[in-house]
């Protein structure tokens, strides 16, 4: 059925863990988000686990799954705040869950990172699987990148679970919706380009202009 979110089956022949960290965190993000952010961080999970097996990387399935599914949390209103970017509001909740469960500080650190770095260019791909793999899951949704790493008919198998109907204007509008009310913290990242075409009168910060503007004198 389109859209199930069962726990312990398969879906392009990748498992959801059928753990009870795991039900747990997908009735967080269910209860939360809609069912746009929904979809999109299961469909992360799913396509960053198929990266992983294509790059025969070793990781921890219950980890990645918090990361991915905790990764946009800081669009939704329960969890956005204003002063921080909105990566570290799902990074932060996520450290917080994981630790709840007894998990280790290393591991949950590890989540932390792949959610507070899921919008970094290539930095995230050269760090533990589960930080890569994060930002592989959320390249391909979001972007396509790596579109044709995986096979039709493993896209066909996310997309038939987790449906991404006119994705991308819908997902341009939780990014203009979650971000607006703090543009400050899109200087030097790749959020201020949402903003730029989306809210009128939005200013982009300017690397140079700091650099000159600072109270050094020369």
């Amino acid at each position: 059925m389109a859209g199930h979110v069962r726990n312990g089956t398969r879906i392009a022949d990748i498992e959801i863990p059928d753990t009870k960290l795991v039900a747990e965190a997908t009735e967080l993000v269910r209860d939360a988000a809609s069912p746009l952010i929904f979809h999109h961080s299961r469909r992360v999970y799913l396509f960053g686990a198929l990266r992983g097996r294509e790059q025969r990387l070793a990781f921890d399935p219950e980890l990645l799954y918090v990361g991915a599914m905790f990764h946009d949390l800081g669009l939704t209103e329960k969890y956005r705040r204003t002063d921080p970017r909105f990566e570290i509001d799902g990074a932060d909740e996520a450290r917080k869950f994981l630790l709840g469960h007894g998990i280790s500080e290393e591991a949950a650190t590890r989540a932390w990172t792949g959610i507070a770095l899921h919008t970094i260019p290539e930095i995230p791909l050269h760090m533990a699987p589960e930080v890569a793999l994060v930002t592989r899951g959320v390249e391909l949704d979001v972007l396509g990148i790596g579109y044709h790493a995986i096979t039709d008919e493993q896209r066909a198998a996310v997309t038939e679970a987790h449906p991404r109907p006119d994705f991308k204007r819908q997902i341009l509008e939780a990014f203009t919706e979650g971000i607006k009310d703090r543009p400050e913290t899109t200087f030097g990242n790749v959020k201020a380009d949402v903003l730029e075409h989306f809210v009128p009168g939005f200013q982009r910060g300017d690397f140079v202009e700091v650099i000159r503007g600072s109270d050094w004198p020369e």
